[in-house]
């Protein structure tokens, strides 16, 4: 299959759960243009060679490419002979389903020798068959193959094998997963474009691990690991290269969880590897610039207005024709939505207002890049807000809050003039929201990361491990570069985890020594922490006179980087939400996770 740039995308079948025909509609939903079969599908696979290739056809896939044929090359002759044979057999069955590029992996049978000549007469001979079935051999080079392990080890043996239907395929995990450097992909100019008949791409986190265990169960796709595949494809794209773009991602998780959102996860992948690439356009990320509101839903609202109550909010304004509150303090706004839909699963933090300074144009990056757009019904003088959903199901609204010309949201809500204000002399404990923390369903830790970098045009920190009592938690903060937006993601270790951890809504405040005061006095219960905690912070830190003995009798938690430090503290949990109060030195750019593990026991034992 051949094209402008890589513009047909394709994934092989391998990187996906479930049975051939889900993958195969899986991949089509997402919009890819083309599979790879990988040969165990075909196998488990009820439906004939033909009637696969129908399916194919009716869903607009191509077939680009049969996989794996392995341990070919460079064998004694009377296993080669054997080889042969089996070779036929499989371009027979290729013709039967309509595909006419199969790979070959670099050799790791114990019989091969260490003989280019002798693997590129055989690879020579193979072509030779697959040609008269109309079939190209792309051969690839295993970063663990016994004697051929690098690209260019590969195409000198094709180069030498000389003929027309055999070339390469580049495969971004077994080039990248070996390479010391940019410098290791600038022979790939040596290629010509035309001898390069396949490109496989996979990301994958940088880790110090034996090379096939870490392809067997942690590539990622592109985007979600550390490999420079940008800097790759541009290398093959500028050698000729027009094939397609193809992902091959062997990954425990994805091949547990549900195949329709990973294929949407792949194909967006592809399209922001393109874009950094220089092979393509989309439209420009429009960083959000604040929290404009923060959703809850809930069933009840007495517990989580109580709560509000206590920490200084107020009651501002209620929609005009939903059931659904504005309370605020500051810059701070808390939307509650007691809708009949609130109450399938209790309180919960259902959707978040980004301010945005072009809520249109951020709209547009996040449709071009896959994000479900959330139908709205409006009255025709309600505000029209774009919002779209995140992978974990939260909505996220592009908002213009008080902007001239932009529909401002709060339009929609009605002010309620006698609503109390704060009690005079109360602190300041909800300025803004510093920060949102998610927890992720299991499966879509590394989607999540990608789509907040993607379609908000956030930046990634790196991942962090938190302790947990019952397992680690994986958490990883995506931000704008000034902190106006911060949001923590946080996923267990494993499926039951995932109805074990609340969100939760982290107030700023300039002292919260004086709002944890204020919240007690309110009626607010604040999380208690061990004493053993704050002796331990008597080993490390040096603190004024009565300072440590204050942070014990409120259950303030400490943290110190190199940019100053972080005072924090926490409600206890109302349904699936709890809120955090902190007071960040301008400097500091964490989220106290040296903590995470105190307040997680707390909490357990809080719900015990």
């Amino acid at each position: 299959m051949t094209g402008s740039a890589g513009t047909h995308t394709s994934i092989a079948t391998v990187s996906l759960s479930g049975s051939l025909t889900e993958k195969l509609a899986a991949a089509a939903r997402a919009g890819f243009g083309g599979v790879e079969i990988f040969e165990n599908d075909l196998l488990a696979c009820p439906l004939a060679p033909e009637e696969i290739r129908a399916r194919c056809a009716d869903l607009g896939l191509s077939i680009d490419l049969y996989q794996p044929m392995r341990d070919v090359e460079g064998v004694p002759d009377e296993v080669f002979a054997r080889n042969l044979r089996r070779a036929r057999h499989k371009f027979e069955l290729m013709n039967r389903l309509g595909a006419d590029t199969v790979l070959v992996c670099s050799s790791v049978s114990p019989d091969a020798v260490d003989d280019d000549a002798r693997a590129a007469g055989h690879l020579a001979q193979l072509a030779g068959l697959a040609e008269a079935f109309g079939i190209r051999v792309a051969y690839e080079a295993l970063a663990w193959g016994r004697h051929v392990n690098t690209y260019d080890h590969a195409w000198r043996i094709v180069e030498a094998a000389g003929h027309p239907a055999l070339g390469v395929c580049l495969d971004s995990f077994h080039i990248l997963s070996r390479s010391s450097g940019p410098e290791d992909l600038e022979a790939i100019a040596d290629i010509p474009g035309e001898k390069i008949f396949f490109l496989q791409l996979a990301d994958a986190p940088l880790l110090a691990m034996d090379v096939l265990q870490w392809s067997r169960h942690y590539r990622c796709f592109p985007g979600q690991g550390g490999f420079d595949l940008a800097g790759l494809l541009r290398h093959v794209l500028a050698a000729g290269y027009r094939g397609p773009l193809s992902l091959e991602v062997f990954n425990d998780v994805f091949r547990q969880a549900d195949a329709g959102p990973t294929a949407v996860d792949a194909h967006r992948s592809l399209l922001l590897l393109r874009e950094a690439a220089g092979a393509a356009e989309l439209p420009p990320a429009v960083v959000p610039t604040g929290v404009a509101f923060a959703e809850l839903r809930t069933p009840d609202a007495e517990p989580v207005t109580a709560l509000l109550t206590a920490l200084g909010f107020a009651r501002a304004a209620r929609h005009r024709r939903k059931p659904v509150e504005l309370w605020q303090r500051g810059e701070a706004r808390i939307l509650v939505n007691t809708a009949a839909n609130a109450r399938r699963d209790g309180t919960r933090l259902a959707a978040i207002g980004l301010e945005s300074p072009d809520p249109a144009a951020a709209a547009r990056r996040a449709e071009a890049l896959l994000a479900p757009v959330l139908p709205r019904r409006r009255a025709p003088e309600d505000a029209p807000l774009d919002a779209v959903a995140a992978p974990d199901g939260t909505e996220l609204f592009f908002c213009a809050t008080g902007v001239a010309q932009l529909p401002d949201w709060r339009a929609d809500f009605a002010d309620l003039p006698d609503t109390p204000a704060p009690a005079a002399g109360a602190a300041p404990c909800a300025a803004r929201i510093d920060h949102l923390a998610l927890t992720q369903p299991w499966h879509h830790f590394d989607e999540a990361t990608l789509f907040h970098r993607s379609v908000l045009g956030l930046t990634a920190q790196e991942s962090v491990d938190l302790a947990d009592p019952y397992g680690l938690l994986r958490s990883r903060a995506v931000a704008s570069a000034d902190g106006g937006v911060r949001i923590a993601l946080t996923v267990g270790a494993a499926p039951t985890d995932d109805t074990a951890h609340a969100a939760h809504i982290a107030l700023s405040t300039g002292d919260v020594v004086a709002a944890a005061r204020a919240f007690r006095a309110a009626g607010g219960r604040l999380l208690p922490v061990p004493a053993n905690y704050h002796d331990d912070l008597a080993a490390r830190y040096d603190f004024a006179d009565g300072e440590l003995e204050t942070y014990r009798e409120l259950g303030i938690l400490y943290d110190r980087d190199a940019g100053g430090a972080f005072r924090h503290c926490y409600t206890e949990t109302v349904g699936r939400v709890f809120f955090e109060l902190v007071q960040r030195d301008p400097g500091y750019q964490g989220y106290g996770a040296a903590n995470a593990p105190v307040r997680l026991a707390a909490q357990h034992a809080g719900r015990r």
